[in-house]
């Protein structure tokens, strides 16, 4: 396959994908092979619900519905145009995927598939249900991918590269195992927000997006807050409210009313509203259902502290603070281009090849 073939394969994924919303679940007309694979693929949704506690319909649908917002030939087009693909020496690249938002390891296949090698995907037990269904669409569709798309949950062999995303534990052990080979090793990183006290409505109530989607499961998700001395958190809580119905949602209440004894029982002071708590914190990570924040004192100091621990954080959302800044209700909305960690995915599969 060429490379305009297989971003043509992309773009007909994009239209399956077009039919599984939030919204809508639609079969359309016009979508290569839909009679074979759409009941099919509503199948595996419910499964991986089944499967998975954290991976609501809602949730998964989400995931879904921005990966068909991305997979249009625009979109590809001006992710690939700075790239070189002219002496592609086909290598199999192994993926390891994490499993704690639905088809979390999905870019880093299709970087390896659109860059012309052969991909080996060990997937996380949380998470098996989506991409194998959506290969075997691939494969349908362009057989030419036949042979070239392969999963395994035993021991990885007989790779030459490898993308392995896991918590700070395991990326030691990545480091160690895969020391002879070419490779982007991802560990632990946390979303933050920078507030000023002058935000909008509007801004801080797509901040609760940025918070609450996938239950802060993400490393896109914002797990801290940096706010300014005396900040009054009564607009902030307001803006939140609209996501109080994830309380119903059993899995989260447990975490909710777990934390929450832990935080009483401690003696810790903490804020709360009935299912979310903030808690002053200098740590990034929060457990699920609660916010940490910490205070700064100028601007010019808290981008020297982010700075220092940049390897810890993946996005920052605020307005006018910093040039790399994400708009407030992005973060679970990154284009192609945005790669996790700020490691240059394609750029390391195209520079590996020879």
């Amino acid at each position: 396959m060429n490379l305009e073939q297989r971003i043509n394969t992309f773009v007909k994924l994009g239209y399956f994908l077009s039919q599984f919303s939030n919204n809508v679940i639609q079969k359309k007309d016009n979508i290569a092979c839909n009679d074979l694979f759409f009941d099919g693929f509503k199948h595996q949704i419910k499964l991986a619900e089944e499967h998975n506690g954290w991976f609501t319909k809602e949730n998964v649908l989400f995931a879904i519905e921005g990966w068909s917002n991305l997979l249009t030939e625009s979109n590809i087009n001006q992710w690939l145009e700075n790239y070189k693909f002219n002496s592609i020496k086909p290598k199999k690249v192994a993926i390891i995927m994490a499993g704690n938002i639905p088809l979390v390891g999905f870019h880093d296949f299709i970087s390896v598939i659109i860059s012309g090698h052969k991909v080996l995907v060990k997937q996380s037990s949380n998470d098996k249900h989506l991409l194998p269904y959506l290969a075997k669409y691939l494969e349908y569709i362009a057989p030419e991918l036949k042979g070239k798309i392969e999963f395994t949950e035993g021991k990885l062999n007989d790779f030459d590269m490898v993308i392995a995303t896991g918590s700070n534990n395991s990326a030691r052990y990545f480091e160690y195992y895969f020391k002879g080979k070419p490779s982007i090793i991802r560990k632990n990183r946390n979303s933050v927000a920078v507030l000023t006290g002058n935000e909008t409505e509007e801004q801080l109530k797509a901040l609760s997006e940025d918070i609450f989607r996938y239950y802060g499961l993400g490393c896109r998700s914002v797990s801290k807050l940096f706010v300014p001395k005396n900040y009054n958190f009564d607009a902030f809580f307001k803006a939140m409210y609209n996501w109080h119905p994830i309380i119903n949602q059993a899995k989260y209440a447990n975490n909710y009313d777990y934390n929450k004894a832990v935080y009483l029982m401690s003696e810790f002071d903490m804020l709360e509203n009935g299912f979310l708590m903030i808690k002053e914190d200098e740590s990034y990570s929060s457990p699920i259902a609660t916010l940490f924040y910490e205070y700064y004192d100028s601007e010019n100091e808290l981008k020297n502290k982010i700075e220092l621990d940049k390897e810890q954080i993946q996005c920052i959302v605020s307005s006018g603070f910093i040039d790399s800044e994400i708009q407030f209700g992005q973060t679970q909305k990154p284009q192609l281009w945005d790669y996790a960690d700020g490691i240059d995915t394609l750029e390391f599969l195209l520079k590996n090849t020879v």
